[in-house]
């Protein structure tokens, strides 16, 4: 994993919801496969490419955790209830542990394209999102990162790609508040 390099004297504006300070120079790209995300991250790494300040988390969202590990059936028995509950979080901690394996070479290969733009790699940190609702996930994020700047795709016909759909975009257009958006089709 790569990590943001120190940037000096980050221009810090308030972040109305959550009451702490974001960096116009740090930037959130939610990634998939697709490429429409290849194309967001050409664009963003040829532009800020220059920009010795300006730090990049490519953030990818996990599928969400399958419903028969949400939880499980119970037990009036109090040593079954606490078996259940146990075997339970280890299933979790398994599913988490394998999506994790299946789905960051996503991130992997992001970085690798904005690598070939020419966007130094010591300024951009891998970052995984776990959560059943996609916006919900990319809002806490943003929101708790402080990034000044979030950038997603839109995407095309249903199918074309999972994560990032126009009804995805549109909402975060709207629930987001206090950040820059770009929506890269």
């Amino acid at each position: 994993m790569t990590t943001i390099a120190p940037r000096d004297q980050p221009l810090f504006t308030p972040d109305p919801l959550s009451n702490r300070s974001v960096s116009a120079k740090n930037l959130l790209i939610a990634v998939d496969d697709s490429n429409a995300t290849a194309r967001a991250l050409q664009y963003v790494g040829t532009l800020l490419r220059e920009t010795p300040s300006v730090a990049v988390t490519l953030f990818h969202v996990l599928n969400p955790m399958p419903r028969e590990l949400m939880e499980h059936g119970g037990s009036e028995n109090p040593d079954m209830e606490h078996q259940l509950g146990e075997q339970l979080r280890k299933d979790q901690q398994e599913w988490r542990h394998m999506e994790e394996t299946l789905e960051y070479p996503i991130l992997e290969r992001a970085l690798e394209r904005l690598r070939n733009t020419g966007f130094p790699t010591e300024r951009v940190t891998l970052k995984l999102g776990y959560a059943g609702d996609v916006v919900d996930t990319i809002l806490d994020e943003v929101r708790s990162g402080g990034y000044g700047t979030l950038v997603v795709t839109r995407h095309g016909p249903p199918g074309a790609a999972r994560l990032f759909s126009s009804s995805i975009a549109d909402r975060l257009s709207r629930d987001l508040s206090g950040i820059a958006l770009w929506v890269i089709e």
